[in-house]
């Protein structure tokens, strides 16, 4: 049987798989050798992550080869990091919670699977301008639920659970704002959100994690 990898994390991850997406890329890159099982659920925060995280990944959960899986991706913090004041505030989790929240998951895959990799991947930068001009739901308020410089604190409270932790992290927050043009370069603004990696832009995400 082929090993395992596992990605788990919100929308990004659970559309991942879609033309050109970072989990499409990576499942070619390892076509015939490693299986990618995707695990992603729209709209979750980490604090519903932990309430499914024993159901999603069970007791008899098969890793592939010898039973675990060569890595896991974890990927939340984006809905995590909606403003509390906002339209999307009922996903918010604050700052110190989902620290604490990233903290366990990581914990329940050292100890569900301790040879497995397993890698923190922080939310992705935002384009607010993005976000209103196509919102997710109606905002008659017409004020950003998310903002830029919160998403930088996630994804910095995010390298400080894999530090702690001892895990590898990528920091697509900085990685993408460092390409030219960056919010149509790299997130795709639709009718869904402006804060999904975008299947046509660069392929800093599936890289980095090769």
């Amino acid at each position: 049987m082929r090993p395992k990898i596992y990605l788990f994390g919100d929308s990004i991850t659970e559309f991942s798989f879609a033309d050109g997406g970072w989990g499409a890329a990576l499942a070619h890159h390892f076509s015939r050798r490693v299986d990618v099982v995707v695990r992603g659920y729209s709209g979750y925060n980490t604090r519903w992550a932990l309430k499914v995280l024993e159901r999603v990944f069970p007791e008899y959960c098969d890793g592939g080869g010898d039973g675990a899986p060569l890595a896991v991706t974890v990927f939340f913090g984006a809905n995590d990091a909606c403003l509390p004041d906002g339209y999307g505030a009922f996903q918010h989790v604050p700052l110190h919670e989902y620290k604490q929240n990233l903290n366990s998951i990581v914990s329940f895959f050292k100890k569900k699977w301790p040879a497995t990799r397993i890698l923190l991947i922080t939310p992705p930068p935002i384009d607010e301008e993005g976000r209103l001009l196509n919102p997710y739901i109606k905002n008659p308020s017409n004020e950003p639920e998310r903002t830029n410089n919160a998403a930088g604190d996630y994804a910095k409270a995010c390298i400080a659970v894999a530090t702690e932790c001892g895990v590898p992290v990528i920091d697509i927050w900085t990685k993408m704002q460092q390409i030219p043009g960056w919010e149509k370069a790299c997130l795709r603004c639709t009718k869904l959100e402006a804060c999904h990696t975008d299947s046509k832009s660069k392929p800093t995400q599936p890289i980095e994690l090769l």
